[in-house]
């Protein structure tokens, strides 16, 4: 079978260059177009050399449409509105979407899904195996635990993340609102200060850090009476979500249009 042919846009970003960098290193694919904004200095540069892994002969350029229509498939973790842009391109030239962007409001991913008829979408907050399985962990800690245990996620990131919480730290906290059979948007709670009074029972609660050069830390504690669970995970790498995203790719290629979740990709969702 021939190498699926891989786009990444937002390709002088930090998680661009791991992408590129982690996709030449696997089988099954090859990159064949690196996306950059028209006002970027690095548009001309060989993405290799840009990612630190020697020449592709693959130029950085600001033309998404036509690297889009010679590729399969593209990865994506930029911003939300850039975002929704190449899902417009990938659903008119049929290629499957990896989607690790974060910060999405409910109404942009609502957005993305009018496009899922065409294209193949995977979205996650988090692609690595490790976080998935923490979020089926969660959730079926939050349904044996009863509101006794109070749910709080702790998430600490590098100083240059723009977001907050991570969407790591929403998939968590929505994998235990699941399993609560709870509604994440009106029982979470994002900040406290000041007299903020007791804690309401059900809740569950979002404590955001930022700091130096973290890759990525989250914990979600179960505090009970006398007791405390806590599920940790701790990524030191960033290619472990830039392996997960090229996993990701080669699964929706063999799927038929639709938005799917990392879940999907891992075979962790309910039957």
């Amino acid at each position: 079978m021939s190498e699926m042919r891989l786009v990444v846009v937002g390709a002088a970003g930090r998680m661009g260059r791991t992408l590129i960098r982690t996709a030449t290193e696997m089988d099954g694919v090859v990159v064949t177009g690196a996306i950059e904004r028209e006002s970027s200095e690095f548009l001309g540069h060989d993405a290799g050399e840009l990612a630190g892994c020697g020449s592709l002969g693959v130029k950085v350029t600001a033309d998404a449409d036509s690297a889009f229509a010679a590729a399969d498939g593209l990865l994506d973790f930029t911003v939300p509105d850039a975002t929704l842009q190449f899902a417009a391109l990938a659903a008119k030239h049929n290629i499957v979407h990896v989607i690790g962007t974060t910060g999405m409001s409910a109404e942009q991913t609502e957005a993305l899904k009018k496009h899922a008829s065409a294209a193949r979408l995977v979205k996650s907050g988090n692609m690595s195996l490790g976080v998935n399985l923490l979020a089926g962990l969660v959730k079926k800690a939050a349904t044996a635990l009863d509101e006794d245990f109070d749910i709080e996620v702790l998430e600490m990131h590098h100083k240059h993340k723009v977001d907050a919480p991570s969407g790591t730290a929403l998939l968590l906290g929505e994998a235990a609102a699941e399993g609560r059979e709870i509604d994440l948007e009106s029982r979470s709670v994002r900040s406290r200060d000041g007299i903020t009074g007791a804690r309401n029972s059900g809740d569950i609660g979002f404590a955001t850090l930022r700091g130096g050069s973290v890759v990525g830390e989250h914990t979600v504690m179960f505090a009970g009476e006398g007791e405390r669970i806590e599920l940790s995970h701790i990524a030191t790498d960033r290619q472990i979500f830039a392996r997960g995203a090229v996993k990701a790719a080669l699964w929706a290629l063999k799927q038929q249009p639709g938005l799917y979740s990392m879940a999907d990709v891992l075979g962790l969702t309910d039957e």
